[in-house]
């Protein structure tokens, strides 16, 4: 079970939202969503209580959202604007600018991961550090020995490691916050909740039905997690190759350990020594699967499939529906998900 405190979320929100029983003439909240997985929580959440607008157009990358005149009239007229602080910059700007009184901004209240390309590659070189670090201790007592030359040969392995991190910096940086929070079910109800509460300042007639829809919403979401880890138990792998590192909650929630080809951002392009560095990595860890994705192309994927033998699936961050995913919803493509996954990490 899922520990969220739901009704004393939405009763102090209800006290704390600007809204102030705001919905329009037809008694619906009218709700502007920056993206889909947070235009599908605020209908799960609202019901029939809400009228949903999705900014995201169907088969658009959300980080490449435009936003047109009739857009910023939307997200003007709006009752409620839900959004994710940088995901969309053109949002972020309008949000500013148009509803700033109005806003939900998600993640304010979720516990946040940082991404670090690095990590895989320090983990999987762990020993091979060890033993570099124990021959430099050995020949730093050669030097010694050697009396004058040792001055001189430290400023030479210096130089050379100032040289080593440099190029390390240069093409593994440290990139910030993950944003992709909904593909772990926990979080996600969280932020059903927060919606909930946001809708019930709003409208306070509809609190039960706020705290009902927010109800189902979790309970759908504990049962999806539970379909996650009895599924993903016998596994016989833990490694998930991606093209861009979209996967960072779901790895932590169900102990997957992702590696991503490109950065956070899907446009990112990765440098020649991150295709050869995951490329060696598939190949030593017997990685079957390269994950792509449907709103960006699958080349990189394809090229590190090809340089390996490894087959592509398609892995869904949920970021937004295609136009012909008519029928589709948050939960059946998550659960195409985990037969995908269960397939690549032989838990099948």
């Amino acid at each position: 079970m899922f520990t969220l405190p739901i009704a004393g979320l939405i009763a102090a929100a209800a006290l704390s939202a600007c809204g102030d029983d705001s919905a329009s003439a037809d008694g619906e909240i009218d709700v502007v969503a920056g993206f889909y997985p947070l235009a599908f929580a605020a209908e799960q959440v609202g019901g029939d209580r809400v009228n949903v607008s999705n900014l995201t157009p169907a088969g658009v990358e959300p980080h490449d959202l435009e936003l047109s005149p009739s857009d910023i009239v939307e997200i003007e007229q709006a009752d409620l604007v839900v959004y994710l602080e940088g995901f969309s910059p053109a949002l972020d700007d309008a949000v500013e600018e148009y509803a700033s009184d109005k806003s939900l901004e998600v993640s304010e209240a979720l516990d946040l991961l940082d991404y670090d390309d690095t990590e895989f590659l320090e983990e999987d070189h762990e020993d091979e550090h060890a033993e570099e670090d124990e021959h430099a201790h050995d020949d730093e007592h050669a030097h010694d020995d050697e009396g004058e030359h040792t001055e001189e040969a430290t400023e030479e392995d210096e130089h050379a490691e100032d040289e080593d991190e440099a190029g390390h910096d240069h093409d593994h940086e440290a990139e910030g916050t993950d944003p992709h929070v909904w593909l772990d079910p926990r979080r996600y109800a969280a932020i059903g909740e927060l919606i909930g509460g946001q809708l019930t300042g709003i409208d306070a007639e509809g609190d039960q039905d706020f705290l009902d829809g927010v109800g189902d919403f979790t309970a759908e979401l504990e049962a999806l997690e539970q379909e996650y880890t009895e599924g993903l138990e016998n596994r016989t792998s833990d490694d998930i190759v991606t093209s861009h590192a979209a996967f960072g909650y779901l790895a932590e929630r169900y102990g997957l350990h992702q590696i991503a080809i490109s950065g956070l951002s899907p446009d990112q392009e990765p440098s020649s020594q991150r295709m050869a560095e995951i490329a060696e990595y598939v190949e030593e860890h017997g990685v079957t699967t390269i994950f792509f994705e449907t709103l960006v192309p699958s080349d990189i994927a394809d090229t590190i499939a090809a340089e390996t033998g490894a087959e592509t699936a398609t892995l869904n961050p949920l970021e937004g529906l295609t136009e012909d995913q008519d029928g589709e919803d948050y939960f059946s493509i998550m659960r195409d998900n985990l037969a995908v996954l269960q397939e690549a990490l032989g838990a099948a």
